[in-house]
């Protein structure tokens, strides 16, 4: 079983007399900075020169420096830039201003788990990773709740690298809902899996399956759309409050004897084959090469799938559904407009 912390196992004086420096202010970077500061945590955010969320750290009463003088200020270090973008930062600002005794946290272990990133061994190399994006960690902070996190420890030079990462926790609001122990390659290798065949890539590609099918078969759009899409949230929302089981429960009796009859004919043995391809990808750095080697090269197959992917059909479909209720996202701030840059 998985150890599981919370609030009162935290020893906040470990966060308390540190300085914290959080590189970048995107989805996450704005979530922590803001939460750590209204802990009471000495906080400033390191930007890169010209960045446009300068202005919006500054309007939020948050220190701004350089990367450099950040890192230098501090001794916590929190890297929340891109994946494939942090180790040339960490080269050339953040290593040469490391000190003894310094920690370098991660919200994702992609540059430590293949080895894109080497610290030295006279610092904390540790993990707290939320399990949500950065507006949810915001806004359940905001709300006096959390969202649950794991934390892990790669190098321990202080002998208090563990309890640092758990105060850290506590102190963008983890430790509240539960913060589980990891893992550097644990996270790593789960989170891409996860994303990658179920909850990004699994769905959205299900998703426009169902979706061109229909179609083909001479369906509505907009009723396909209801049925493919739409619905997923109802469904979705049942497994997160009660699991599988209680979701086949509350929907219809033939609801669940569709679930339990056509589902495994769907997802079979075969497609658990290619699960487990993407894994080995994943577990023997296919995937982490292929990646950075596309960033380097200026995203050319990610900018074309990612321009596809705008063009489908379900997605004008889907704009003008969407645009007839707009009860969806009253009151709301977008995701886009949320999360803000990346620093």
């Amino acid at each position: 079983m998985a150890n599981i912390y919370y609030e009162a196992d935290a020893d906040r004086s470990l966060i308390a007399n540190r300085k914290v420096a959080v590189l970048g202010y995107g989805s996450q970077g704005h979530a922590h900075a803001l939460n750590l500061k209204e802990s009471g945590v000495d906080v400033r955010v390191g930007l890169r020169d010209g960045s446009s969320s300068k202005e919006k750290a500054e309007e939020e009463g948050l220190k701004v420096l350089s990367i450099g003088d950040a890192v230098a200020e501090a001794d916590v270090i929190m890297m929340l830039m891109p994946d494939t973008e942090m180790g040339a930062i960490y080269t050339e600002h953040v290593a040469p201003n490391l000190s003894d005794g310094d920690a370098i946290f991660f919200a994702h272990g992609f540059n430590i788990r293949y080895d894109l990133i080497s610290p030295p061994s006279n610092v904390d190399v540790c993990m707290v990773a939320p399990k949500g994006p950065g507006h949810l960690v915001r806004r359940t902070y905001l709300e006096g709740g959390g969202v649950p996190a794991l934390i892990a420890v790669e190098n321990d030079a202080t002998g208090n690298a563990k309890g640092l990462a758990l105060a850290y926790a506590d102190a963008i609001g983890g430790a509240r809902a539960g913060v589980i122990e990891t893992t550097f390659t644990e996270e790593t290798e789960t989170d891409l899996f996860g994303e990658q065949a179920v909850l990004c890539g699994g769905t959205t590609a299900l998703v426009q399956a169902g979706f061109e099918t229909l179609i083909e078969a001479g369906y509505q759009p907009e009723v396909a759309y209801f049925e493919c899409l739409h619905e997923l949230k109802l469904i979705v929302d049942l497994m997160y409050e009660e699991g599988i089981a209680g979701m086949r429960y509350s929907v219809s009796d033939t609801a669940e004897y569709g679930d339990l009859v056509s589902g495994p004919r769907l997802i079979n043995a075969d497609v658990k084959a290619r699960m487990k391809e993407i894994l080995n990808d994943i577990q023997d750095g296919t995937f982490a090469d292929n990646w950075v080697a596309e960033a380097a090269s200026g995203r050319p197959n990610f900018l074309r799938l990612e321009a596809e992917g705008h063009d489908h059909p379900i997605e004008k479909v889907g704009s003008e559904l969407r645009a007839m209720m707009p009860w969806i996202s009253e009151g709301k701030t977008s995701v886009r407009q949320a999360s803000g840059g990346q620093g």
